[in-house]
């Protein structure tokens, strides 16, 4: 259930209004069947709260008690970018005793998840269609996430809207706030310029470690494979090139089904990229 607390530092609002958005909405019309299953849902396992200037933001002042909202308290993992749920709905069942929010902006998609949960009696997921910047920061406490995760976010791969990728330094500020000493952010993408950048910003980041750094460096990087074959439609790159000398790439995550879009990825010839960050409060 929502909570009214004091409002937000005003500068906190500013600095969301003038941050480019990470996403663009399709059509969010629902068809009749969607929208009863958005309607069942509403206050249940979807979050129904107050929103601000935008559908996808939070009213000011407002908080969740999550182990209230769950009736339990449990650990609490946190997937951005849920699209249609296959991953968190699988996640959800593997593992009863977490709890498990799931946020996505794309109704559809939303009316789509909640209707997959209800089907599959799966009453430890509750879905937010919101900003995933706002979750992090008006909904979720210090500390009360024990792992975020981002897969296949939007790549943005035109080189004029690289800007509105997600995963930035300040967006991994905010992910370090909500994990505690140890929680984890696991990330994964299927374009390569996104995933340099993923492992740039966690190895600037001074709230994150890799603890797989240096793994998979030089010929056995799957940086290297796409730069010097030239999978994403670009000309290969010469040998020297196209090495890549940090590595640093996490095993596939285990917790992570493979859905309909890692498998489409996989078959136009693409390379999968995981990254694991740890949270190191010193």
């Amino acid at each position: 259930m929502p909570e009214q607390s004091q409002p937000s530092a005003p500068q906190t609002a500013a600095t969301h209004r003038r941050r480019p958005l990470s996403f663009v909405r399709r059509s969010n019309r629902l068809s009749p069947r969607r929208q009863r299953a958005w309607d069942a849902a509403l206050g249940h396992e979807l979050l129904d709260l107050p929103h601000g200037e935008r559908d996808t933001t939070v009213a000011e002042g407002i908080t969740v008690d999550w182990d209230r909202e769950f009736g339990r308290s449990a650990p609490l993992i946190v997937e951005i970018g849920s699209g249609s749920g296959e991953a968190v709905a699988h996640a959800a069942a593997a593992q009863p005793e977490t709890n498990f929010l799931a946020v996505e902006v794309y109704r559809p998609g939303v009316a789509q998840l909640v209707s997959r949960l209800r089907r599959e009696g799966l009453t430890n997921v509750r879905v937010a269609c919101l900003d995933a910047t706002e979750v992090l920061d008006k909904l979720l406490t210090a500390g009360s996430a024990s792992e975020v995760w981002i897969f296949f976010p939007d790549p943005w791969h035109k080189k004029k809207h690289t800007k509105r990728r997600l995963v930035q330094p300040a967006f991994a500020e905010a992910v370090a706030r909500v994990l505690p000493d140890g929680g984890v952010w696991r990330l994964a993408t299927d374009w390569s310029g996104y995933a340099a950048q993923m492992r740039e910003v966690v190895a600037g980041s001074p709230a994150f470690v890799n603890p797989h750094e240096g793994r998979l460096a030089g010929e056995e990087s799957p940086l290297t494979q796409v730069r010097r074959l030239g999978l994403e439609k670009e000309e290969p790159l010469d040998d020297d090139e196209a090495i890549d000398p940090v590595g640093g790439w996490a095993p596939r995550f285990s917790g992570r089904v493979q859905t309909d879009f890692e498998s489409k990825a996989l078959e136009a010839g693409r390379r999968i990229f995981d990254l694991t960050a740890v949270r190191h409060i010193s």
